[in-house]
């Protein structure tokens, strides 16, 4: 993975984002502010503007300035979020121009840990971690096999979209949604769902190689 590579995924992302905006509103409607749609839109435009105009090679660098970024556009509790995901991973990518499968295992890795660090949140709690571990954990064994980059990544994110599905049977414990307690049973988590959309922009990059 390099600079181009990140500018491509951030683009498809981004597309996915402003493609499932109704989607993300009806879900945060229900429990949280109902404006999840508007914010992640405006989140990975703002760091799909910032990453095509960079012509910034170290990946950590290029991380760091889209947690920044992503934090200003995108100003809300996942937003956040996000931007602790992002600073993780330029942590990891500190003066790195071309990541590994490794490399970006490692820092996939290091995300997770910063938003837990940050959040005080784990897995199983109806939150966007519920897809960002399983999807982590399946890539991180599935890059010590045979299998293509594009094999690998379908297997990725599957496990984002079954992670993101598994939070039907969760009871939100963050957030606004965690007044509603019991009420949260049976409906999927926007959070966990964007970040199933993270992975499905990742793998939509690379299904071609």
């Amino acid at each position: 993975m390099n600079l181009y590579d990140v500018k491509q995924i951030i683009s498809n992302i981004s597309i996915l984002m402003k493609e499932n905006k109704d989607y993300l509103l009806e879900l945060d409607s229900k429990f949280g502010d109902g404006d999840l749609g508007i914010s992640m839109v405006q989140g990975f435009d703002g760091i799909n503007e910032f990453t095509e105009k960079s012509e910034e090679k170290d990946l950590g660098k290029l991380f760091f300035g889209m947690s920044r970024v992503f934090n200003e556009m995108a100003p809300s509790s996942l937003g956040t979020i996000i931007s602790f995901w992002m600073l993780g991973i330029a942590s990891n990518l500190k003066g790195k121009e071309e990541a590994s499968k490794e490399e970006i295992a490692k820092a996939l890795e290091a995300g997770i840990s910063k938003i837990k660090e940050r959040a005080g949140s784990k897995e199983n709690e109806k939150t966007i971690l519920d897809a960002l571990v399983p999807a982590t954990e399946k890539f991180e064994k599935a890059i010590k096999s045979d299998k293509t980059i594009s094999e690998i990544l379908k297997e990725t994110y599957d496990k984002a979209a079954k992670g993101s599905e598994n939070t039907k049977e969760m009871k939100a414990v963050h957030g606004r949604a965690a007044y509603h307690d019991e009420k949260t049973l049976g409906h999927i988590d926007g959070g966990a769902y964007v970040g199933k959309l993270i992975f499905e922009g990742i793998y939509n990059f690379y299904k071609t190689k």
